[in-house]
């Protein structure tokens, strides 16, 4: 509380009359999250994918969001409802963007009718995680080739 109190350049009384707990002040920083909104869905629905991928490849880009994420998930244990927040927040509306792109491609026949589209989208975006993690960064083509593995581009 301290060093974010003098960050905000305020005190911890003042801070915690707004915050009682380290959990009140988490549970805001997940609520204030920004991420770059994605536009209503346009065009075929690889293009939708790779729209979306490439959009959450962008705001993995801003500073300290993996980081975040490894604090969110240590503090799992103690303070299970930030993740779920987060999850609900910020995963669960990508994901399933995501996945309504892959179903639509099953629907035309762009993909394979034994798609499992849950298990794609898994792969799709852990593969962020994972570039990230073995490489300490991602490419910027990264959306792009990882969407081609699973739907490779008719162009």
């Amino acid at each position: 509380m301290e060093s974010v109190a003098a960050a905000a350049g305020t005190t911890v009384p003042t801070l915690r009359r707004r915050y009682p707990d380290k959990a009140a002040l988490a549970a805001a920083v997940v609520d204030s999250l920004r991420v770059t909104p994605l536009r209503a869905a346009e065009g075929p629905p690889r293009a939708q994918a790779l729209a979306i991928l490439e959009n959450f490849r962008r705001n993995l880009e801003r500073p300290q969001s993996l980081a975040l994420l490894g604090t969110l998930l240590s503090e799992e244990e103690r303070s299970p409802a930030l993740l779920e927040r987060f999850r609900t927040r910020l995963v669960g509306p990508r994901r399933a963007m995501l996945a309504d792109a892959l179903k639509a491609g099953v629907a035309s026949g762009d993909l394979a009718a034994t798609t499992d589209v849950d298990a794609a989208v898994s792969m799709l975006i852990g593969s962020f995680y994972a570039r990230y993690i073995s490489h300490g960064r991602i490419q910027r083509n990264w959306a792009r080739r990882v969407l081609d593995q699973l739907w490779p581009d008719a162009r």
